[in-house]
């Protein structure tokens, strides 16, 4: 019986232990309401969920290198895409700032305006920053890989999926040349997307 008692002991001990353990990839995402996004106008889910595309985006705005100056550039982000373009929403379903931060867009799920022909089946990440001019940092480097990892382990991308630039969709300097050359290098990068 006291055998018995403590195989249950070092059994729950190791239950509770086990969470320090486990390292869970997903980060931390800033969510909308924490950098007081506006309601979207409208919203629909994505036609292919969990989508096979990562499309890579970078914003062509000035960098963002603390967590306030990210919250008010999303805001202005957001602004320009539903005020200047007329869509329901920012474009985006994430954006990773110079703080190595992830900032929720539209999110898992939601059918995106970032690369016409992949909005209905793809992930949108932009990177924030003009990297046709300079390279992104590798805090958002390690973001963007953190993300992708997350979606897998969320079953929020298929586990094959296909990562691509916004060039490869459309006659864009996006998501700019280092950024570019940058996912090239990258497993799932898809030199001939569909």
């Amino acid at each position: 019986m006291a055998f018995e008692l403590a195989n249950v002991a070092h059994i729950a001990v190791l239950m509770i232990m086990l969470p320090c353990f486990v390292r869970t990839t997903c980060p931390n995402i800033i969510s909308r309401q924490e950098w007081n996004a506006a309601a979207p106008s409208s919203s629909k889910s994505l036609r292919e969920n969990p989508p096979s595309y990562v499309v890579v985006h970078h914003s062509v705005t000035r960098m963002c290198n603390t967590t306030e100056d990210c919250k008010l550039l999303m805001k202005s982000i957001q602004n320009t895409h539903m005020n200047t373009n007329g869509w329901e929403d920012i474009g985006y379903n994430f954006l990773i700032g110079n703080d190595g931060n992830i900032y929720e867009g539209r999110g898992w799920g939601i059918h995106g305006a970032h690369a016409i022909s992949y909005n209905a089946r793809s992930l949108g990440i932009c990177l924030i920053g003009n990297f046709e001019e300079y390279p992104p940092s590798e805090s958002q480097l390690q973001a963007l890989r953190e993300l992708i990892a997350c979606s897998l382990e969320e079953n929020k991308l298929i586990e094959d999926y296909n990562l691509i630039g916004h060039n490869q969709e459309s006659a864009t300097l996006c998501p700019g040349k280092y950024l570019y050359n940058e996912i090239k290098t990258w497993s799932h990068f898809n030199n001939n997307p569909k």
